[in-house]
């Protein structure tokens, strides 16, 4: 037995049957290969796995050696939040629809799982955005692993968001908002708004317009170790609501500034060892759909 992943918390949506089933199922199979499994209270109380121990989130990600969940990227990203501060990997069991983050299949759940248990396995490390919003006097802060996302509220106007990095203005974005997206999040909503897909291991930031007035307005990428700032310039519909990973940070007004940069933190994701990201990429997006799915041999 590889004793590196000894006590493992699985994580999911209890409320939906299919997490739930599978969360117990793979919780039975751990449990009897001698491991310890963590979940958390509210999770502990709707599965029956006699054997697994109940605590409260921070324990979890806080104790166990690896962190499994088992859902969508939405699910990924939660659980990211999760260990966020700690040394906790993650590997996800992909129950969602697209998973850029969720490697494994349910039908392959369990021999996936006993390979990385073994020692059978890869792993990347991914970069939080650390963000605050701040008027002067107070300061709210989140992580983000995908985006920050800034839109306006009311339908019809447009807002005005004034960007600065390290110190040196870069435009006043006219439209309906703008991303600051990671390498992990270029495949997110960044890339539904015209962004470029970011290969994980480049160190990079993307700074992408959502319906820009201004059709020249386009997506730069940017380094990683670069601080960002945002301020409304100009925002009729009133506040404008910012959202780290989905989970609303704050209502931002033209009195405060938004700063955005990368964390001290890194999130590693374990992967299956035959793990490809570009055959993931073809995949998802299912390249090569258009009658010409195989790769084509050179005569």
């Amino acid at each position: 037995m590889n004793e590196q992943f000894h006590n493992i918390a699985l994580v999911g949506k209890h409320r939906e049957s299919a997490e739930a089933e599978a969360m117990a199922m793979l919780g039975a199979h751990l449990l009897a290969t001698g491991r310890e499994v963590l979940l958390a209270a509210a999770t502990a109380g709707k599965i029956d796995l006699p054997g697994a121990q109940a605590c409260t989130p921070e324990k979890l990600a806080a104790t166990a050696d690896l962190l499994i969940a088992i859902g969508g990227d939405g699910t990924m990203l939660d659980a990211a939040s999760l260990v966020a501060g700690t040394a906790t990997p993650v590997l996800g069991i992909n129950r969602g629809r697209l998973g850029f983050l969720a490697d494994i299949g349910q039908a392959d759940m369990l021999p996936k799982v006993d390979e990385v248990l073994a020692g059978n396995y890869q792993k990347d490390q991914r970069l939080y955005l650390e963000v605050s919003l701040s008027n002067g006097a107070q300061e709210r802060t989140l992580n983000a692993l995908n985006d920050v996302v800034l839109q306006r509220s009311e339908t019809g106007r447009m807002i005005d968001i004034e960007t600065t990095v390290e110190g040196q203005y870069v435009n006043t974005h006219t439209g309906d908002g703008l991303i600051v997206a990671t390498a992990t999040g270029s495949t997110a909503y960044a890339l539904s708004c015209g962004g470029p897909i970011i290969q994980p291991s480049l160190d990079a930031l993307l700074l992408v317009p959502v319906c820009p007035h201004t059709l020249s307005d386009r997506p730069i990428v940017i380094p990683a170790d670069s601080a960002i700032s945002l301020r409304l310039a100009r925002s009729p519909g009133g506040k404008v609501p910012i959202f780290c990973d989905g989970h609303l940070l704050g209502n931002m007004d033209e009195n405060q500034t938004l700063s955005i940069r990368a964390s001290k933190d890194r999130l590693t994701l374990i992967h299956p060892a035959d793990y490809d990201y570009y055959r993931m990429l073809r995949s998802k997006l299912r390249w090569g759909d258009s009658g010409r799915s195989k790769r084509e041999t050179p005569s």
